[in-house]
């Protein structure tokens, strides 16, 4: 009997061991939610469904007309099955980049499309990802922001192969929108146009320039001039019960821009949300 006991206690020691050795089992996709986050645990991927995502309008995005209507007319022939292009959008800090894509799902969710968001680390991920997703009758937009990429980072060189067609290859059903704040993605140094010990340093700088170039269709956003800048928060105002711009806030909305050190679309989101606020607490 105490044999069976110690040999109890050893089993259950060694089960315990293997529990933490063992990769822990990932919860299966909530295929009724609209949007993911792709998550880690140990060295496992899973999908994690969004509760609560953040609905913004196509409509409430503003200044960027020439953007909105390249992106509604690439994503629009996604939803349908028509031939559409991976997106890379570029540019300035706060000009809808990101929101743009967010905004494509309250748009076309009735249309099936579904949005997942990768972070950059987990890029060399993709191709599980689009295992996962193969087959599925919903369209995927796979959104990265803000990317870019040191010499040497793996989810570089994933990142490209997806765009050279395997994700294409493996799921038809995936398409790849990035946002960054610069255009060729990887440091470029100033050293590389200079003499140095490759025979063809061209090449390198080539290389670096090669992953934007693999993207479709590329979209860039520039900083808004005054007028855009007091034309978003008119709006933004409106939407939060304030019907006008008065010489008061118009005033106190450059204040706030120069401030912050730019006239964006998130500049003036966030001023009219304090300046209403504000109004509100006043009663």
């Amino acid at each position: 009997m105490v044999d069976l006991d110690r040999l109890l206690t050893r089993a259950e020691t060694l089960l315990e061991r293997l529990g933490r050795v063992l990769p822990a089992a990932t919860p299966e996709p909530d295929w009724s939610a609209q949007a993911w986050r792709w998550r880690k645990r140990g060295n496992a991927g899973f999908l994690q469904a969004v509760a609560h995502p953040r609905h913004i309008r196509l409509a409430d995005l503003q200044g960027v007309d020439r953007q909105k209507v390249s992106l509604q007319r690439n994503t629009l022939q996604f939803v349908r099955g028509l031939p559409a292009n991976n997106v890379l959008l570029t540019g300035a800090r706060g000009t809808g980049k990101s929101s743009l894509i967010k905004a494509l799902l309250a748009e076309y969710a009735g249309d099936g499309l579904r949005l997942l968001e990768v972070d950059k680390n987990d890029l060399v991920d993709l191709p599980d990802i689009a295992d996962l997703v193969a087959g599925r009758p919903e369209r995927f937009i796979l959104f990265c922001d803000d990317l870019s990429f040191e010499a040497d980072d793996p989810s570089y060189k994933a990142l490209k192969v997806a765009l050279d067609g395997s994700i294409a290859g493996a799921a038809d059903n995936v398409l790849i929108y990035a946002t960054s704040n610069r255009r060729h993605l990887m440091p470029e140094f100033m050293a590389e146009n200079l003499e140095s010990d490759e025979i063809r340093p061209g090449e390198t700088v080539e290389e670096k320039v090669a992953l934007s170039e693999r993207f479709g269709v590329w979209l860039s956003f520039y900083p808004f001039d005054q007028d855009e800048y007091l034309a978003i928060v008119k709006h933004w105002l409106h939407a939060f019960g304030i019907t006008r711009l008065t010489p008061q806030a118009r005033r106190a909305a450059l204040q706030w821009a120069l401030g912050r050190g730019s006239r964006s679309g998130r500049v003036a989101w966030q001023f009219a949300r304090d300046w209403a606020g504000q109004r509100g607490l006043n009663g």
